[in-house]
């Protein structure tokens, strides 16, 4: 790709950078189109559909969630969306697969803990024979948990009782109701269950829940890498990977918004319980102190999520699409 593709893409860069600032509010878009899932990589996106300030990139900026791995590869495929969150993985397998798209940066370093009735786990095998709610069978939950196992000596789909789960929020719900006893989740989803088993009506009947392990220190301590993990970011997708200058002035902005995110963290959850109509605000104020969040662009991101999909590569090489994406996969 590759050579033509780049040429024109580093023009429009260069061209749009160079337009004054009224040129580019001319030539801006009418709609910016972003996708995510209820997750904190998606918490930028919904502070810049919210926030006028973020204007300057388009006359309007609409949010669409995605509820699941499949919905997501759907509004890829049918080029729903300008600019996607998603994880890492799945990335790669749309790329390699053909998928007109183009790795942004990677964002998410680390959402996932594990959490429990019991206050401490030193290692997955200690659950027993006690069930572990997963959400998202075969992608990034799963991913990271199998190879975690994997390094501690634990075949997860042998010997780990895994009850697998559509969605995060039915882990919460069966959490809640004492009908699960360990779920993996990824925040908010944590933040939130922790919460509401301890306020409310919901205390007088819910179980004491803790945060028991953070899988990204435990992937440290099982000699895997360090305790940050490349799980997701944000891809351009369709015509929207050819538009430098759209592409450059998205990642200033973006990352403009996700410090904004951390630095008002009771704003952000405010715009994203109202956004999401489910989730709570406190909650998401208090999982931004839990998750693992930077913006990296891609190519500065390329060590570590190569070595992070080279190993997904050599457990499964179908998690990723069969190879290691080639270099037209990163953004400069």
């Amino acid at each position: 790709m590759h050579r033509r593709r780049f040429l024109h893409a580093s023009a429009a860069a260069l061209a749009a950078l160079a337009s004054p600032p009224s040129l580019r509010a001319q030539l801006r878009p009418r709609i910016l189109r972003l996708s995510g899932p209820w997750a904190s990589v998606s918490f930028p996106l919904l502070w810049m559909a919210e926030r006028a300030e973020f204007g300057s990139l388009a006359e309007r900026i609409e949010f669409l969630p995605w509820r699941d791995p499949d919905e997501l590869r759907l509004i890829a495929l049918e080029g729903r969306a300008d600019f996607i969150a998603m994880p890492s993985n799945v990335a790669a397998t749309l790329y390699n697969r053909g998928l007109m798209l183009r790795l942004q940066c990677i964002s998410a370093w680390g959402l996932l803990y594990l959490v429990s009735r019991r206050p401490s786990l030193d290692r997955l095998a200690d659950l027993g024979d006690e069930e572990l709610g997963v959400p998202f069978r075969g992608d990034m939950p799963e991913i990271v948990l199998t190879q975690l196992a994997a390094a501690q000596g634990v075949e997860a789909r042998r010997e780990l009782r895994l009850r697998y789960l559509a969605s995060p929020l039915d882990a919460v719900q069966l959490l809640l109701s004492r009908r699960l006893d360990h779920a993996l989740l990824a925040e908010p989803a944590v933040s939130m269950v922790l919460a509401r088993s301890r306020s409310g009506i919901v205390s007088l009947f819910a179980p004491e829940l803790y945060r028991t392990l953070d899988l990204q220190q435990a992937w440290a301590d099982a000699g895997l890498g360090p305790a940050r993990l490349p799980q997701a970011g944000i891809v351009a997708v369709g015509a929207a990977v050819d538009d430098g200058g759209l592409c450059a002035e998205f990642a200033q902005a973006h990352a403009r918004a996700l410090g904004e995110c951390m630095a008002a963290p009771q704003d952000c959850g405010a715009i994203v319980a109202r956004r999401s109509g489910r989730l709570d605000a406190a909650a998401v104020a208090d999982s931004l102190g839990h998750s693992r969040l930077e913006a990296v662009n891609a190519a500065q991101a390329r060590p570590e999520l190569e070595a992070f999909l080279g190993r997904l590569l050599a457990h499964r090489p179908g998690l990723i699409g069969g190879r290691l994406p080639e270099s037209g996969f990163y953004s400069g």
